[in-house]
């Protein structure tokens, strides 16, 4: 290839700027973090179908129901609570989440009492739970300090979760179990002088926590939680001992999950002076106003909790891929992907019988896969659904190139400059709307909760707009300058 012909191409900003992104995606997948055993797979996330590791997949032992009452909703639902012995959220107007297992029939029973009826009854949680059964989760893992680790609801066309699914790679059942069981030590101390503290009572005093609200008469987030008898007696004579109800501001209550403060705060004036006369049982700690204050309030109910989940769980499912069975799946999708380029590439050949045509052709490909790789590694892990998707990426990749290849080629050469664009901008038309229908129907396997079928929509969502936006045009511009000469 002549110099003039580089200049040709290399001074085309789409051919550029697919230089700079596949020079990108490299350094990303192979050079960030700066390592030396990283393997073949470098940086890319894999999920447990190719590193090893265990699933498990949880049901709620809740129910979200639908009812029909002639009552305030707020007070028919406290009601029901009470006779159900339940925790009762109100999710919407005409929707109750039951944080305790009843079968339906136990339900409209219930209801019938406190003046209702069940309109619909779902199995599951809603989705403001679901959230927080995630966050915790995900918070629990992170503790762990476990990698490549995925949570992922599973919720019906009604908005209910039915399920969670974790997926942990490299790890085993038993640490997947762990991280659904294992509760933290939360703790609440009180300041005695400087920076000391000392022990008021342990998690397990407190018997409930409620979800964030406003309090009464103000603008302020909180978060109620009850403390039991015991709990109770320690926590007013502490506050007493230490002068918490005559000067709150010099002994500020600490709270404390694993050690590390996740609150800290004086007593309200009306809390020490119902503490002089009494013990108190019913607490709130305020946590700000506006959306702060609010996702300060979530962060402070799942502490309170010390990692419990707000319902009850059980396992519906689980699994485990050894450590040797996820490197021959690796093994095999990289195989897979060799072979599928040389097909594609033999294809070509037979097609065209030109290496002007074939190389650019492969070399475009492979660029278009190194880009989607380079992206990938920060948002998708990689498991056997989303090789699959990579590979249908090389496919149709091809596909538009032959496209584009077979419109601008006029009697076997290239055609002048402007009839080349027109019959390019042709082609370009052509693959927009291809890409099009391609990209309308994956996204319901990308919106959906639907596990690892969703990697598969995401990477070839994704590579086809890489195709599309990045790969095509550069294409077009180097197909020109080499078949010119």
């Amino acid at each position: 290839m002549s110099n003039s012909t580089l200049r040709a191409v290399f001074s085309d900003w789409r051919v550029v700027l697919m230089t700079i992104l596949v020079a990108f995606s490299l350094i990303s997948i192979y050079f960030v973090p700066l390592s030396f055993n990283q393997g073949v797979t470098g940086n890319l996330q894999l999920g447990l179908d190719l590193e090893g590791g265990a699933w498990i997949q949880l049901g709620f032992n809740s129910e979200v129901v639908r009812f029909d009452t002639d009552r305030d909703a707020s007070s028919f639902a406290a009601d029901l609570g009470g006779r159900l012995d339940a925790e009762v959220l109100l999710v919407d107007e005409d929707r109750l989440e039951i944080r305790k297992y009843y079968t339906q029939e136990e339900l409209e029973a219930a209801f019938e009492e406190a003046g209702g009826t069940v309109v619909a009854y779902e199995r599951g949680v809603s989705e403001s739970t679901a959230d927080d059964i995630k966050r915790i989760l995900e918070d629990k893992i992170n503790s762990l300090g476990t990698r490549d680790a995925k949570v992922n609801t599973l919720s019906g066309m009604s908005g209910v979760t039915k399920y969670i699914r974790i997926e942990l790679a490299g790890a085993d059942i038993a640490t997947a179990q762990d991280v659904v069981g294992q509760q933290g030590k939360f703790e609440i101390r009180i300041q005695t002088s400087g920076n000391a503290t000392e022990h008021v009572l342990f998690g397990d005093a407190i018997t409930s926590v409620s979800t964030p609200s406003r309090e009464p008469g103000s603008n302020l987030w909180g978060v109620g939680f009850t403390l039991n008898d015991e709990g109770a007696q320690a926590f007013r004579n502490a506050a007493l001992t230490y002068g918490a109800v005559d000067n709150p501001e010099a002994h500020e209550l600490v709270m404390l999950l694993d050690d590390n403060i996740v609150y800290s705060a004086p007593l309200s004036p009306n809390l020490a002076g119902d503490l002089r006369v009494s013990t108190v049982r019913s607490l709130s700690a305020s946590t700000g106003v506006g959306d702060e204050g609010l996702k300060e309030a979530k962060n402070l109910e799942i502490h309170l909790r010390a990692g419990a989940l707000p319902v009850d769980v059980f396992i519906a499912g689980s699994g485990y891929v050894p450590a040797a069975l996820g490197e021959h799946f690796k093994t095999m999708s990289i195989l897979a992907g060799i072979i599928a380029l040389l097909a594609v590439g033999v294809v070509v050949y037979y097609r065209y019988r030109e290496p002007l045509i074939v190389l650019p052709m492969i070399g475009t490909n492979i660029a278009e896969i190194v880009i989607l790789l380079g992206i990938a590694r920060f948002i998708q892990q990689l498991d056997l659904a989303a090789i699959a998707g990579i590979i249908a990426v090389l496919g149709t990749g091809i596909d538009q190139l032959v496209i584009i290849t077979d419109e601008v080629l006029y009697e076997g050469g290239i055609p002048s400059p402007n009839l080349y664009q027109k019959r390019f901008l042709r082609a370009l038309g052509i693959i927009v709307v291809a890409a099009s229908t391609t990209v309308i129907a994956m996204l319901p396997l990308a919106l959906m909760d639907l596990s690892s079928l969703r990697g598969f929509a995401i990477v070839t969502i994704l590579g086809v707009l890489i195709g599309v936006f990045i790969t095509r045009p550069a294409y077009g511009k180097v197909i020109m300058a080499l078949l010119s000469r």
